[in-house]
């Protein structure tokens, strides 16, 4: 089978050679399509592979019949209805590795650019003044704190690098642990603790409703006077209207800005500031880094349609190979016990609860408890439900889905037992894999069977 693939944005040949190398994917490259071309032409793809230009929203990919996954040539995924390819079932990956290194220096060069006045120094002597008395405002950052909101790979990054310069570094994120910020080297601090303590904050976070604006008018109020601001992560996670307030009272004595709330940001009003410098969302521009991100999703969508597995899905769990060895043999089961169970129980499901017996239940068994739901929902939803959408449409349908592990099991290795609840009864079927025989249904409500769970109902 040949799958095809439309690459819709500008991105390096070197970058997308592992596509072209597959024997079984074809590759088409239009990077000229508006929204309603895109909508048109987007249901004979298997795969649609962008950068930040293509607005993928939920009218196109409800236009791509055959679409399964989705690949973006970056980190964020802002320009991609998540939502919607999740109810359609199509998988999104992304690059999150490939731009590390290139985002991280970008920051730091902003940083200096921004503490010694650099491009307004440059800009004076372009314009014919050797202006020196202007410039000495600026400051060292020995010794300095840098705050910084999100220590993801990008941010650890920046701490690294910050430390090399000598500068106090205290780090905010939710999930960093005080055992980690030692490891980093950084205090480990609150976020109010970020605005208090810092010279310089720099914001390295995705943009969520959680972070929105995380930097506002009420968190200007807790900062020290002159602090410096720095922004290469998402524009929406700074008000930018607070930042001029603040720039305008003094509060905050510069700020270096890659991103904005609109881009392209030419005529934003920020830059009336001279204490402000700006660039042209450049944080993953380097010539490295738009190679690597395209490297590693054309490799993630070639893995995805020979191995039916991809490395980093943003809509779907990722499971290490070692573990995915481990439980994919229950896959199958797994769904025939969902499928057997919709025969069983007719009536609307209400409530599934699937039990995880032995050592089944030391494993990670997410994707088992996916494979369930596509079972019990595919008898009357169709080939429409697939792994990445199952646990969506059963909450869509109201349906409670419940796991439950335990280490005692009665004489088998591993089992695994899947009870449906309707208004009217409550059905059960279990199953296991025997060595040498595999799948085997083993259990029907209270009664013992042996049944191999082959072919249709």
């Amino acid at each position: 089978m040949t799958f095809k693939v439309l690459i819709s944005d500008p991105l390096s040949e070197d970058g997308i050679q592992p596509l072209r190398e597959a024997d079984n994917i074809q590759v088409d490259v239009d990077t000229e399509l508006s929204p309603d071309e895109l909508a048109e032409k987007i249901g004979d793809y298997d795969a649609l592979l962008v950068r930040s230009q293509t607005k993928v929203t939920k009218d196109i990919i409800s236009k791509a019949s055959k679409l399964k996954i989705i690949g973006r040539a970056g980190v964020g995924v802002d320009n991609i209805d998540l939502s919607a390819a999740t109810e359609y079932g199509v998988i999104v990956v992304n690059a999150p590795d490939g731009n590390t290194n290139s985002a991280a220096e970008h920051t730091i060069s902003m940083l200096m650019s921004l503490s010694r006045k650099i491009p307004q120094a440059f800009l004076a002597l372009k314009n014919g003044n050797w202006d020196r008395k202007t410039h000495v405002g600026g400051v060292e950052i020995n010794g300095k704190t840098l705050g910084i909101i999100g220590m993801g790979r990008i941010g650890s990054e920046v701490a690294f690098r910050a430390k090399g310069q000598r500068m106090n570094v205290i780090g905010y994120d939710p999930f960093l642990t005080k055992e980690r910020a030692d490891k980093l080297g950084v205090e480990y601090g609150t976020l109010d603790d970020v605005f208090t303590k810092s010279d310089f904050i720099t914001i390295h976070t995705p943009l969520l409703k959680e972070t929105k604006h995380i930097i506002n008018k009420e968190a200007f109020a807790k900062m020290k006077e002159g602090v410096r601001i720095i922004n290469c992560a998402r524009g929406g996670v700074l008000d930018e209207d607070a930042l001029y307030e603040a720039l305008k009272s003094g509060k905050v004595a510069g700020a270096a800005l890659d991103v904005y709330e609109e881009e392209p940001a030419v005529d934003n009003r920020l830059f009336d500031f001279p204490e402000v410098i700006g660039t042209p969302h450049l944080g993953a521009s380097t010539v490295e880094a738009q190679e690597n991100v395209a490297i590693d999703v054309s490799h993630d969508v070639v893995r995805y349609f020979t191995e039916g597995v991809a490395k980093n899905p943003v809509n779907l769990p990722s499971v290490p190979k070692e573990i995915m060895s481990k439980i994919e043999p229950y896959f199958y089961l797994s769904e025939k016990l969902g499928t057997f169970l919709t025969y069983l129980a007719t009536d609307a499901i209400e409530e599934i609860n699937i039990s995880y017996s032995g050592e089944l239940s030391e494993q990670e068994v997410a994707p088992i408890t996916r494979n369930t739901i596509k079972g019990l929902l595919k008898r009357h939803l169709g080939d429409h439900v697939n792994d990445v959408n199952a646990s969506y449409l059963a909450e869509k349908r109201g349906i409670q889905v419940n796991e439950n592990k335990t280490s005692a099991v009665k004489g088998f290795t591993n089992l695994l037992k899947v009870e449906v609840k309707t208004k009217e009864v409550t059905r059960s079927v279990a199953g296991t894999l025997l060595n040498g025989l595999g799948p085997r249904i083993v259990q029907v409500d209270a009664y013992s069977v042996d049944l191999v769970p082959e072919g249709g109902i």
